[in-house]
């Protein structure tokens, strides 16, 4: 293998490790799957049962809105941290979006 093809395919690793993970996402889905889905599978949480991020659930806390999932997105709430520097204000705006829309459709499986 030619140095510079090795050179160029170390630098390509390294930037891969490297670089934010939210460059890599496209859509919220994407993001959610990488930052939220370890707590949050299906819009449940593993950790604190009633706090879902089901419709009712959200309905319950007074934060049934994108902008309030936003917001704890970004800044966290509670015993869950924020996301912001990880997502970035694009990602943030992204992943609130789908999980608004997941939420009102019962977090449909698949």
């Amino acid at each position: 293998m030619p140095l510079l093809l090795r050179w160029f395919c170390a630098a390509l690793l390294l930037l891969g490790l490297l670089w934010p993970q939210a460059a890599w996402a496209s859509d919220g889905a994407q993001l959610f799957e990488m930052n939220c889905a370890g707590c949050h599978v299906n819009g449940g949480n593993i950790i604190r049962r009633g706090k879902t991020l089901k419709l009712a659930a959200l309905e319950r806390q007074g934060l049934a809105s994108e902008e309030a999932i936003a917001a704890i997105a970004a800044q966290g709430i509670g015993q869950m941290s924020g996301y912001g520097d990880a997502l970035g204000p694009e990602g943030v705006q992204l992943v609130a979006a789908w999980v608004w829309q997941q939420s009102q459709a019962g977090w449909p499986k698949g």
